[in-house]
């Protein structure tokens, strides 16, 4: 969320920034709205302070014995008049609110002015794609001819969009979740956190979620919210917190399942387990000072990117542009993973700076060196899409014979084994 005093401060800024993400300009309707709201406020503090004057004047005028049937009227006058202020008061707010809940923060300077991705820049490329002696395969057709993929089985249970992971490759989804929180843990000093995965609206609102993006997460009959991302109830534990400047940076790591509609992607990847509506991740939260949060998101970015490296992926990452950009980002970086069976670069992760975005919406604060309270910064970062991470360790280690080599890194949470075999498939 923004902050309408600066709107009013800075309209050409404002709208400058809209434009530079493909949205009409809205200042002057948010300050005339904010006029009006706010000499609608004047409007009842002066109703309360002449209430007040007439009720002294009242008590004085009794004590002394004379008539105050003509205040008693005013103030009559003035007691009906108050609700229907007030009234106004609220419809104003709601509807300055409803506004303001799903306008985009205001992108960094130094983000790329552009419409998709294609205006991304990359910032950053790391090792070699792989060379194969046949025609690589997609993940989905090595995991099948494993018999360790299931998506008919999935079907059967939960319908499109779902997949069942048997044997090796459940084993490797789980060593995976695992490698990445001891390094996240142990190498970057992230908390470890088992959050709930179900949330009430009023974390999903203060992390962004709604209501903007209501369509794309599931809701239960008694209204909790299915989490979408880690994101949700990691950067909710400091909601309506204060906290010391000393406490800063806090930092949060999870692996957990998410739970996505997928409304807008009808068409898109359809086939296998890139985009599904449950899968699980690693997400990194940080809340900082305003004044390091730009140095907190390079050192969560390198964190993520180091999942990629130890396990030997070329990769690349990505600068958003303002068209390409998430609502709530400020700066967003994706890093993207080569896929050899696709033969395109996919993305794996996206590390956001949010900066007082979230912390607005969550009444997040902190004490500054004048014992003054101002906004944190929070950011947040996939280190990584499991899921994802899993697809292109089959891709990029896929061998002739159908068989799968195991990245040395992850072979002490595989009981030593090298190698994912080829199974038959049992029907």
């Amino acid at each position: 969320m923004l902050d309408t005093k600066w709107i009013r401060e800075n309209p050409e800024v404002f709208d400058n920034a809209l434009k530079s993400r493909g949205l009409a300009a809205a200042s002057a309707e948010i300050i005339a709205l904010d006029e009006e709201r706010r000499s609608a406020i004047h409007s009842v503090q002066e109703i309360q302070n002449q209430r007040n004057g007439l009720a002294r004047q009242i008590g004085e005028t009794k004590s002394k014995g004379g008539n105050a049937d003509d205040l008693l009227q005013e103030a009559g006058q003035l007691r009906d008049k108050l609700p229907l202020e007030e009234e106004k008061v609220r419809l104003l707010e709601e509807k300055l609110k409803a506004i303001m809940d799903v306008l985009p923060n205001v992108p960094s300077k130094d983000v790329p002015v552009g419409k998709s991705e294609e205006d991304n820049q990359e910032v950053h490329l790391w090792g070699e794609k792989p060379t194969f002696s046949f025609t690589p395969k997609q993940h989905y057709e090595i995991g099948e001819a494993l018999g360790f993929m299931d998506f008919e089985a999935s079907a059967k249970i939960s319908g499109s969009r779902f997949v069942v992971l048997k044997s090796d490759l459940a084993r490797l989804e789980r060593a995976l979740g695992a490698f990445m929180l001891d390094i996240h843990t142990q190498e970057y000093g992230y908390t470890e956190v088992s959050p709930p995965y179900m949330v009430r609206g009023q974390a999903m609102y203060g992390a962004g979620q709604l209501p903007k993006f209501a369509e794309d997460a599931f809701v239960t009959t008694n209204d909790y919210w299915l989490i979408p991302t880690a994101e949700v109830p990691l950067t909710n534990l400091v909601a309506g917190d204060i906290l010391e400047t000393d406490a800063l940076p806090q930092r949060f790591v999870a692996y957990t399942p998410c739970f996505r509609s997928e409304a807008g992607s009808a068409g898109k990847d359809t086939r296998g387990m890139f985009r599904v509506h449950q899968f699980h991740k690693v997400e990194l939260v940080s809340i900082t000072h305003p004044e390091t949060s730009e140095m907190e998101h390079q050192r969560m970015l390198k964190a993520a990117e180091s999942i990629l490296e130890r396990l030997r992926i070329h990769y690349r990452t990505v600068l958003l542009c303002t068209g390409d950009m998430g609502t709530c980002s400020q700066k967003t970086y994706d890093i993207e993973v080569w896929l050899p069976g696709q033969n395109a670069y996919r993305e794996i992760s996206s590390c956001s700076n949010f900066a007082e975005y979230q912390a607005r919406r969550m009444n997040t604060r902190f004490r500054d060196g004048d014992k003054k309270t101002r906004f944190v910064h929070t950011l947040n970062g996939s280190g990584l899409a499991v899921g994802r991470t899993l697809i292109a360790i089959l891709e990029n280690y896929q061998q002739e014979d159908g068989s799968v080599i195991i990245p040395d890194v992850l072979r002490s949470y595989m009981r030593g084994e090298a190698l994912i075999k080829a199974q038959k498939v049992e029907r």
